[in-house]
């Protein structure tokens, strides 16, 4: 059998390629939408990938079963566990096999069992892996999908949260409790491979391993310690990472079936930015280190780093309408890349930074200061002062004089948004404020960004608040304010 392994660090997403090595045939594991890289390995491995399988309506990413289906004629492996309101809708387009509790399919010598596992979504099921080639009649792993992960599990609140499918957390709560209890009944020995690792947003606390077995999960998984189903559901629902908007149209988009990219050709860059455009309903973002940003960049524009593009992109673009990108020609490739794995597909074309900076164009900056020079300004109320960052983080500690604005909300925000005085915005290190600082600024308001965020107030040794009380740096829970 071989079994390799494929992770997108920026998606914090995991799939998986399994050969039979006896018949030469392949099928990809929750697929991404970057289809290349199983198209190449299985090329590299000699063997010929035949199949798509699917733990779930995934959220978080475009899935690529449709891609391969379409482009190499890979059958579909697909849940119908779920209702009916979560069924694939595009499945009745390619030769597709309805996968509920009980089912079977084989990849040459290599059979696959189905397990119903709802919770984290009511279509999820998982898939026990069993090595026929070699000689065995017992199963060796177990996919899970976005069921059990390294350290943690799949949240049941994301249909609710990101969806708004009212009601649907409790439910999805007490399933996840009865998956959990059947997770412990398996075998210890299983191998465990989870479809996301630590920064995915499917969970909390998703460790950083690659893969686990069963008796380490049962043993070591802070959600897998429960057995009373009302404090096991208390605990799940509980401070969970925000769910990023752009979930439900994920949800949406690979229950429909994603537009079909194939080969993806990058076009030529576009002359000069024109004033209409970013004044236009369009989003043109630069993905310039923030540093460079602040300094000079074009009015209206916003400021998404290429590195934090994954994480952001999808809570702060408009979906409806035409993206435009001011990048260097050696990072579109990737900017490509990410965008389609998160559905931003309507990229209407790009912009060379450098060209831009030549041309003049990029006449607005923004300052960022420190702490210090900051302090007196927003202790006095000349200027307010949005803290970012998420709820878990404003509670464990923040700035006294802050209002909390967490930066995926700004778009909901900056509409009703009035502000007759500067704004200064920040995070924890001066990052995602920067983000927040061209959003705001683009939407015409004055704006500052704290430099080194709450990190440089609390080194500072400047006043903050815990649960509304006082902190200072002799009693701060982290023991310093450094």
């Amino acid at each position: 059998m071989l079994l390799k392994y494929f992770y997108d660090q920026k998606l914090a997403h995991a799939s998986y390629l399994v050969g039979c090595q006896k018949t030469k045939e392949a099928i990809v594991v929750d697929p991404g939408r970057d289809v290349e890289q199983y198209l190449e390995m299985a090329q590299r491995e000699g063997v010929n990938l035949i199949g798509v399988a699917e733990t779930h309506i995934h959220a978080d990413y475009v899935s690529g079963a449709r891609e391969l289906a379409d482009r190499v004629g890979a059958k579909l492996y697909v849940s119908d566990a779920g209702p009916a309101e979560w069924k694939y809708e595009y499945a009745a387009q390619y030769d597709t096999q309805l996968l509920k509790e009980g089912d079977t399919f084989q990849v040459g010598k290599i059979r696959f069992d189905v397990l119903h596992t709802p919770g984290h979504t009511p279509e999820s099921i998982s898939f026990l892996l069993t090595d026929q080639g070699g000689g065995a009649d017992e199963p060796m792993g177990i996919f899970t999908g976005d069921f059990v992960f390294v350290g943690s599990i799949g949240r049941p609140d994301l249909l609710e949260e990101a969806a708004g499918i009212q009601g649907s957390a409790a439910v999805g709560a007490q399933q996840l409790y009865h998956s959990a209890q059947r997770f412990k009944e398996l075998p210890d020995y299983l191998q465990v491979w989870p479809a996301h690792g630590a920064g995915s947003a499917c969970g909390k606390g998703l460790g950083a391993i690659p893969s686990s077995t069963v008796g380490y999960e049962k043993r070591f998984n802070p959600a897998l310690q429960f057995e009373d189903e009302t404090e096991f559901v208390n605990y799940i629902l509980a401070d969970q990472p925000e769910a990023p908007r752009y979930f439900a149209v994920m949800k949406r988009v690979n229950k429909e079936g994603p537009l079909v990219l194939g080969k993806v050709s990058l076009p030529k860059p576009l002359p000069e930015v024109q004033e209409s455009l970013v004044s236009s309903s369009a989003t043109v973002i630069d993905l310039s280190p923030s540093t460079e940003f602040a300094q000079a960049h074009v009015p209206g524009t916003i400021n998404i780093p290429l590195s934090v593009l994954a994480a952001w992109a999808g809570w702060l673009v408009d979906y409806d309408q035409p993206v435009y990108l001011i990048t260097e020609a050696a990072d579109l490739p990737e900017a490509y890349r990410v965008l389609h794995k998160i559905g931003v597909d309507r990229i209407a074309g790009w912009f060379e930074r450098s060209a831009v900076t030549r041309s003049g164009d990029a006449t607005q900056s923004y300052h960022a200061k420190t702490p210090n020079e900051l302090a007196p300004q927003i202790e006095s109320g000349a200027v307010t002062l949005f803290d970012v960052r998420s709820d878990a983080e404003w509670n464990e500690g923040h700035i006294p004089q802050a209002e909390h604005r967490f930066l995926g909300h700004f778009p909901d925000m900056l509409s009703t948004l009035e502000s007759h005085q500067p704004i200064v915005v920040q995070c924890r290190s001066g990052a995602r404020s920067a983000i927040a600082a061209s959003l705001l600024q683009a939407a015409g308001i004055d704006v500052i960004n704290l430099a080194g965020g709450y990190q440089a107030w609390e080194t500072a040794e400047l006043p903050t608040t815990v649960n509304g009380n006082p902190v200072s740096c002799a009693t701060n829970p982290s023991g310093s304010c450094s």
